[in-house]
């Protein structure tokens, strides 16, 4: 059983960074696709970034493109999501996933999950 631990979240105004951080004190991230979702309030989650394990690089949602990264340190076994000029609508709870299979990208059903963190962003 694998379990993520995600952290960073918080309140921010708009324009402002956060960085969220996913890790593992059970498994290796190493040879994991390794994805952030999101779930705005009242809304389904979705789909925000992807990070293949083997060469398959990185993916990311529409509405996030040119302002979110997503990225590794294996040494760390921790995952990454640089989010910058945050927006209200980027309000929401994120989610750190994994799944050694599939694509990485929003199509992805990925078999572990985090138990979230809350990202506000005001006006």
């Amino acid at each position: 059983q694998m379990q993520l631990d995600e952290s960073g979240g918080g309140l921010v105004q708009a324009g402002e960074s956060l960085r969220l951080s996913c890790t593992s004190s059970t498994r290796s991230l190493r040879t994991y696709h390794m994805a952030w979702f999101r779930q705005p309030p009242g809304k389904e989650r979705e789909f925000v970034a992807a990070n293949s394990w083997n060469g398959g690089g990185t993916n990311y949602g529409d509405s996030v493109k040119g302002r979110f990264t997503i990225s590794r340190d294996n040494v760390k076994n921790t995952v990454y999501l640089q989010m910058n000029s945050l927006k209200p609508e980027d309000t929401a709870v994120y989610f750190c996933a994994a799944d050694q299979f599939g694509i990485p990208g929003p199509t992805l059903i990925p078999l572990y999950w985090g138990q979230g963190t809350q990202v506000t962003v005001s006006l």
